[in-house]
């Protein structure tokens, strides 16, 4: 027998899949996902509420079992998973999900950790008093009110709300082709700019800044860089970088990190395992031990660090790698008349003011509505009482209470609403005092109607109600903020991680650098013996010690005339104690080669300075060379040529110039050619140099190069091998005589000291001012700071004075000039 087909309707399956798509997607966004931008609420959340409200568990009220409410939820308006409708239950009581909470939970409902709750049937919950404030009026028909599923009971689709929801508690939540995040607020700040638009519709969002600074979580934390903050105000959409909250302390001798609160949705618990990991596999530094020592009075989160980390580096890199920061993407979609859209800050405070004016209206009608009922009533029963003995008579005479209301209907020309209640009077109301409360009644009755009639008339006034009525929320639920905002933050490079501060960096004669904190040296007085720097491998001793600061770039010239290129950061950090990482790991240097001196320098991406700056060099056997800073901008990974070095001779000194400095080359045997400095003209990389000094013989070799740029300021400093040093003027301050007389360049020089065997030769010369302290270094690793003003000026030829007592067979390795620390006098040792 054939089939029946008249019946089926031959469709498009593409047709079809994408209408019933779009359905499902269009159900999920309305029915389940998205919020609704006047009350806040999913309809999870609001079914919620409103299931506590009809089973009347509100604040002042005992708990409940957190079962029961579910049931009448489940049962009355949400018929999908006991977990869907316990879920949201839960995360509305908890303190670290929502910025004021709306469910009042007795029991264990989670942590922070991320623990879950106790299953419903442990647990009890009541409403918060602010939801009571959410539901408020609900009764007075002040919302549209739908057929449940199974079209038994009704429910509201939106509730009154007098808590401006959407902003001061956020909402998230991910539909189909669309998602929404929106981050908690303030409830004062949110209130205090409710007010200002209403007061003026046409303020910015500018002005409502002013009002709402930044979103506030509950979990407080810092805000850190207020641009993403910025963007999602004026677009509804934006990127908050979130901090956790800590200081450095120092417990029991060593320093801590202590995090007293996380950024928003981290879990904690997971963060401090993963922090963990990452500390075992080396990528984290600095810390040896994690305690978690939160407890019911707040979180506490105990980072013990090394003995030799520095506490801000460490915190950067725990910023950089774990949830210590972590950023909260603004999403702000909701659901503007049953449509989805992307609201700026203006729009959610107009929507939901709109809503509140909407609320006031009906609620408004309804009381007129029922206080026109009751003057009604009171007219008619004021009627009956002013004839009272006939209207007995009437009801007396007759046989039911129908006919006694059609007969009073008749004689005194009532209603059948106001009949109904004379003859439903009680003998009581027939006294002389119950008939002037009716007429009193009466007449507060007329100036309520009077009063809701000027409510309705006048825009104004509905608006002072809304004003008056955020006031008092404010009042009872205001409170501080949560979240501290940082504007000066942002995105931070690794330059962010690393303090930029003053560092000594050592280099040891077999190649060991490190960088330590310039703070770690102490002043002495001159003749001090010092203290120890460094412990250095066998017969290794610090033989270069410069002075930096972190974010400076740093090139590295080698003894054959390669150039290296390093960030003074990069260079690993040790203390006065430690050996130092070998060079060869740090910078691809030849195995037989040698860092002999470095330049600190600013940005090489700045083509004005570099073209502006130039690189002097100094070989041992009396070479200089005159490159452009630019030559060196572009380094490679192998390093490039500096300079051409011939066979028996090697790269010594370098120096930055301006181009219009004086150059000073000092010998070992005791002399110091002065030329200026555009005597050399600048060459390429590769080339060779000109002969810069004449040595005096076989055996001398240059100790030391130094660039003058106020030969009447400045003074030279040169000290010998055994300890001796001394001062002289360049050019005499008050005549401007010249002391080094300025010669050609290649000259022999003249005489800087006197070399006598309890000299020793010279190993070091430096140009020096009053500002200036001296840091030696001698070959066995001691270390003496010495202020420069303490030693007085002398002759060019004369012996010096001692700086330094050298101990049996030691010997000066290195001299440095060191700035003084403005802050506080250097403190001074004997």
């Amino acid at each position: 027998m054939p089939e029946d087909t008249s019946k089926v309707i031959p469709i498009n399956i593409e047709d079809e899949m994408k209408s019933a798509y779009i359905d499902y997607s269009m159900s999920v966004i309305v029915s389940r996902a998205l919020p609704d931008v006047r009350d806040g609420l999913k309809p999870v959340h609001r079914r919620v509420l409103y299931g506590m409200y009809e089973l009347g568990v509100f604040s002042n009220r005992p708990y409940k079992k957190s079962a029961r409410i579910v049931g009448e939820v489940l049962g009355k308006y949400h018929p999908h998973g006991d977990t869907s409708v316990y879920d949201s239950m839960v995360r509305m009581a908890q303190g670290w999900s929502l910025r004021y909470l709306l469910v009042d939970g007795q029991g264990n409902f989670g942590s922070v950790d991320g623990d879950a709750p106790a299953a419903m049937r442990y647990t009890e919950a009541k409403m918060k008093k602010i939801s009571e404030e959410m539901l408020a009026d609900i009764d007075k028909e002040t919302v549209d009110t739908q057929l449940n599923f199974d079209d038994t009971l009704s429910e509201p689709t939106v509730l009154p709300s007098k808590i401006p929801n959407l902003l001061v508690n956020g909402a998230s939540g991910i539909a189909v082709g669309m998602a929404t995040n929106m981050p908690p607020h303030n409830l004062t700040e949110v209130v205090d700019a409710t007010i200002a638009y209403i007061n003026n519709k046409d303020c910015t969002i500018d002005d409502l800044m002013k009002f709402v600074k930044a979103p506030d979580f509950p979990t407080g934390g810092i805000i850190y860089g207020y641009e993403g903050v910025k963007e999602a105000f004026y677009k509804g959409r934006g990127k908050v970088v979130l901090r956790a909250k800590s200081q450095i302390q120092e417990i029991n001798g060593r320093n801590c990190i202590i995090v007293s609160e996380i950024p928003y949705q981290v879990n904690k618990a997971d963060m401090i395992n993963k922090t963990a990991g990452l500390i075992n596999e080396k990528k984290i530094e600095g810390i040896s031990n994690i305690k978690d020592e939160s407890d019911r009075k707040g979180m506490r989160i105990v980072y013990y660090l090394k003995r030799d980390s520095t506490p801000n580096v460490v915190l950067n890199t725990l910023y950089k790698y774990t949830q210590l920061q972590s950023s909260f993407s603004v999403n702000n979609i909701a659901l503007v008349k049953g449509r989805p859209q992307l609201l700026n800050l203006k729009e959610l405070i107009s929507y939901f003011v709109e809503h509140r004016h909407e609320v006031v209206v009906r609620r408004t009608e309804f009381e007129l509505k029922k206080a026109e009922e009751r003057a009604h009533i009171l007219q008619g029963l004021i009627i009956a009482s002013d004839n009272i003995d006939e209207v007995i008579s009437i009801i007396r005479a007759s046989s039911d209470p129908e006919e006694a209301k059609s007969k009073l209907i008749k004689r005194f020309e009532l209603t059948d609403i106001q009949a109904k209640a004379i003859v439903e009077m009680r003998l009581r109301q027939l006294t002389g005092l119950e008939q002037d409360k009716l007429r009193a009644e009466y007449q507060e009755i007329l100036k309520t109607i009077a009063n809701l009639k000027d409510i309705l008339a006048r825009e104004e006034r509905r608006m002072e109600i809304i004003k008056g009525e955020l006031l008092e929320v404010r009042e009872k639920y205001g409170d501080e903020r949560h979240s501290q905002i940082d504007y000066s933050g942002g995105d931070f490079s690794m330059e962010d991680m690393i303090p930029d501060e003053q560092v000594v960096i050592t280099i040891s004669h077999k190649g060991y650098i490190k960088r330590t904190l310039l703070a770690e040296y102490k002043t002495q007085k001159r003749g001090g013996v010092g203290h120890r720097g460094s412990s250095t491998r066998d017969e290794d001793f610090l033989e270069h010690l410069f002075i930096g600061t972190n974010h400076q770039y740093m090139l590295f010239f080698t003894r054959k005339g390669k150039c290296y290129w390093l960030r003074v950061y990069q260079i690993p950090e040790g203390a006065k104690a430690t050996k130092g990482r070998a060079i060869q790991n740090l910078i691809n240097i030849e195995p037989d080669d040698k860092v002999m001196a470095f330049i600190c320098v600013g940005d090489l991406k700045d083509e004005t300075y570099i073209n502006s700056h130039f690189v002097i060099m100094a070989t041992k056997k009396g070479i200089v060379k005159k490159t452009t800073l630019e030559q060196y901008s572009r380094p490679r990974q192998n390093g490039i040529n500096a300079i051409t070095i011939k066979e028996d001779d090697e790269l010594l000194e370098t120096r930055l110039t301006t181009g219009k400095s004086q150059i000073m080359i000092a010998v070992k045997s005791g002399k110091v050619v002065r030329f200026e400095e555009d005597k050399t003209r600048p060459m390429g990389r590769n080339a060779t140099g000109v002969r810069g000094v004449t040595l005096a013989n076989e055996k001398d070799e240059v100790v030391g190069m130094i660039a003058i740029e106020k030969p009447t300021e400045e003074s030279v400093l040169v000290v010998s091998e055994n300890g001796y040093g001394k001062r002289t003027y360049i050019d005499d301050p008050q005549s401007g005589e010249a002391i080094y007389r300025i010669t050609n360049r290649g000259g022999k020089g003249v005489k800087t000291i006197s070399i006598t065997p309890k000299t020793g030769n010279l190993v070091a010369v430096k140009n020096v001012s009053d500002t200036d302290d001296l840091m030696i270094i001698n070959k066995s690793g001691l270390t003496i700071r010495v202020p420069v003003e303490s030693l007085r000026m002398m002759g060019r030829a004369t012996q010096g004075v001692k700086l330094i007592n050298i101990k049996e067979n030691d010997s000066i390795a290195a001299v440095a000039k060191v700035m003084k620390e403005d802050e506080k006098d250097a403190e001074q040792d004997n």
